[in-house]
């Protein structure tokens, strides 16, 4: 084998190495709008994003809770996050979409505005959650900063907290 050859694997060894050590201080988050505000999750906590259907009023719950839906046999609640977010409702758009996270045994569906993105960001990037907030019971895990923005990321076991 030539030293060229040789020098060229080695390069590559030596890059394949440091790219699976980066992708360990990478988060990969989806990115969603409530109101004005940009949101994420964990993307391995998402189980589906659907567009709207139908779904079974409850009754005796909080407002925020629409409801039940059968997703392929499954009954699941439905929550609107603008209404548990203390946000006015708004009527459902093209852009509306369900997003259905699962942590544990624990399934929901939750009405968003809109969906933004598949986001990538460094754990360097992602600072603690505000001090205005209350210790282990806020809903939000942390604040990831880009470049033209802030992003809230929210604790997916805490959006599925049943507290109805």
């Amino acid at each position: 084998m030539s030293d060229q050859l040789k020098e060229v694997l080695n390069k590559q060894n030596q890059q394949q190495n440091t790219d699976l050590s980066q992708l360990d201080d990478i988060v990969q988050l989806v990115g969603f709008v409530i109101g004005d505000e940009e949101y994420a999750i964990p993307i391995l906590a998402i189980q589906e994003i659907i567009k709207p259907f139908s779904w079974t009023r409850v009754p005796q719950v909080p407002a925020y809770v629409l409801g039940v839906f059968n997703l392929r046999g499954a009954v699941i609640p439905l929550l609107d996050l603008r209404l548990k977010f203390g946000l006015q409702e708004k009527k459902q758009s093209d852009e509306t979409r369900f997003i259905v996270m699962r942590h544990g045994d624990d399934v929901a569906g939750f009405v968003i505005d809109r969906l933004t993105m598949a986001i990538r960001i460094k754990k360097a990037d992602i600072g603690p959650a505000p001090d205005t907030v209350n210790g282990n019971d806020t809903i939000i895990d942390g604040v990831g900063k880009q470049a033209d923005k802030i992003i809230t990321i929210l604790k997916v076991n805490k959006l599925l907290e049943r507290d109805f």
